[in-house]
């Protein structure tokens, strides 16, 4: 396939990354899921530290590669994975800061659509949308596995952030305007590119700290502890 290695990937051979890809944000989950849940694992890249897997779960094929942080930065390494490596579907497993009393710490949270306030689809493709929707099909098998494994999983619709450090409340009003239950920074982007693409994209969100009950976890717990999406997204 043309285009590959790329400048963001090493693996020069498509072949070495599987048709479904976890994506977590931070490189040492990536280390962490491939290292704890597969077998047979190889890695594809580490340009940038941007750690990639691709080994064996249950006899099934299956790759994790981070992601970075933010809209941009999934947006270069999905848009290539779809695009130049020939995967058709991504989950992204990630963490999120609820604003519903109904999302606790710890919770496992499936995203049913995306609203940002970013200017990313609009650049990306000139998509007007403030909101994105998952791949239905991939959302329905995410459900059927939770339920699988008795895992309690959550729907609700999520805000993705091109901030982190806010210093101006006026984000609230729409987050408020469209009954967003939590906050990442990533599902936005990673919609808007499967659409495009005519790829299939879903996110599965553990709960890092709440801005109701004002608890947090630490990043250890959040590397290592979040093992319930994780296992929901392999299990498909």
């Amino acid at each position: 396939m043309k285009n590959i290695p790329t400048a963001h990937n090493e693996c020069k051979n498509v072949n070495e990354i599987a048709k479904i890809v976890l994506m977590p944000g931070d490189p040492l989950r990536a280390k962490f899921i491939a290292e704890t849940f597969l077998t047979d694992v190889k890695m594809f890249n580490k340009v940038r530290n941007i750690f990639g897997y691709t080994g064996y779960y249950n006899g099934k094929l299956v790759s994790v590669m981070a992601s970075g942080m933010g809209m941009p930065s999934i947006g270069i390494y999905s848009y290539e994975l779809y695009k130049f490596y020939g995967v058709e579907e991504i989950i992204r497993v990630g963490s999120a800061g609820s604003y519903s009393a109904d999302l606790e710490v710890f919770d496992t949270v499936l995203v049913s659509s995306a609203y940002s306030d970013s200017s990313f689809a609009k650049v990306f493709d000139g998509t007007l949308d403030d909101i994105i929707y998952p791949s239905k099909d991939l959302n329905e098998r995410i459900k059927l596995s939770a339920k699988s494994l008795n895992i309690n999983l959550k729907e609700a619709r999520i805000y993705s952030s091109d901030v982190f450090y806010n210093q101006s409340q006026e984000f609230m009003n729409g987050v408020k305007k469209n009954d967003c239950k939590a906050v990442e920074m990533e599902s936005f982007a990673l919609f808007t590119i499967a659409r495009n693409l005519n790829k299939k994209a879903a996110c599965l969100l553990t709960i890092s700290d709440s801005f109701v009950s004002h608890k947090v976890t630490t990043s250890e717990e959040r590397e290592k502890n979040f093992t319930d999406m994780m296992k929901i997204a392999l299990n498909i």
